[in-house]
């Protein structure tokens, strides 16, 4: 499996835990807005081997109590299982960032008892999804399929999970975020996160809303979802 990044430690990407973080390589979307372009692209030489990972955690064990699993998409990593269940028979808990593409890889992990949290993005809602994502339009009927279906396993996987949506503002208007909400109709965790020029996205020049029009826009969404938050504001 590549490993291009490992951050020791930190209390942001695992809710409620203290955890380390992977940064797997590669991804099939090209989210215009993505703050790491380089990792999807797979640019550089550099990796980190899993022995290395996998050493700090049992050296931290107790300090640490999970490890945080994102990318690019982690779920196109071969050796990802076998990877995980190594970190599992460490004691630790994991949490994978997932763009919601892969549902049968998904829902296999989980009923491994490989995964204990899933962070799964919405990009948009299902008309500008495709575009959202940096794909063709004809994309767009498969691609929204694989989505439900990912969207399903979570629910039905007895897992935490949470749902999050990066709000940009050339790609995102009010009515976009209505009809996800209408869409995403629900009562679990569902976060809109704020766009922060990263200096490492895909695509120059975007831009986020004000901390005003954030919380305008979850307004709207709460009609939908009522336990949505903001985050990064």
């Amino acid at each position: 499996m590549l490993i291009k990044g490992l951050q020791k430690m930190t209390l942001l990407d695992y809710p409620g835990r203290v955890a380390a973080t992977i940064f797997t390589p590669g991804c099939d979307f090209r989210c215009p807005f993505c703050h790491n372009a380089s990792l999807v692209m797979n640019e550089g030489d550099e990796s980190v081997a899993e022995e290395e990972v996998l050493a700090l955690l049992k050296k931290r064990k107790g300090v640490l109590t999970g490890l945080a699993v994102t990318g690019g998409e982690p779920l196109l990593q071969e050796g990802l299982e076998d990877f995980l269940r190594k970190v599992k028979d460490l004691g630790m808990d994991v949490k994978l960032d997932h763009n919601g593409s892969f549902p049968g890889r998904l829902e296999r992990i989980i009923k491994q008892g490989l995964v204990d949290y899933v962070a799964m993005d919405i990009k948009n809602c299902r008309e500008k999804y495709a575009a959202t994502c940096g794909l063709p339009e004809e994309a767009g009927p498969g691609l929204l399929e694989n989505i439900d279906r990912s969207i399903a396993v979570l629910r039905s996987s007895g897992i935490e999970y949470e749902f999050r949506t990066t709000v940009v503002r050339e790609l995102h208007s009010k009515e976009d975020i209505e009809a996800m909400g209408e869409w995403m109709k629900g009562d679990e965790r569902f976060f809109l996160q704020a766009f922060v020029d990263s200096g490492d996205i895909i695509k120059p020049g975007l831009s986020g809303y004000s901390g005003k029009e954030l919380a305008e826009m979850l307004e709207i969404f709460r009609k939908y979802l009522p336990k949505a938050q903001l985050r990064g504001v």
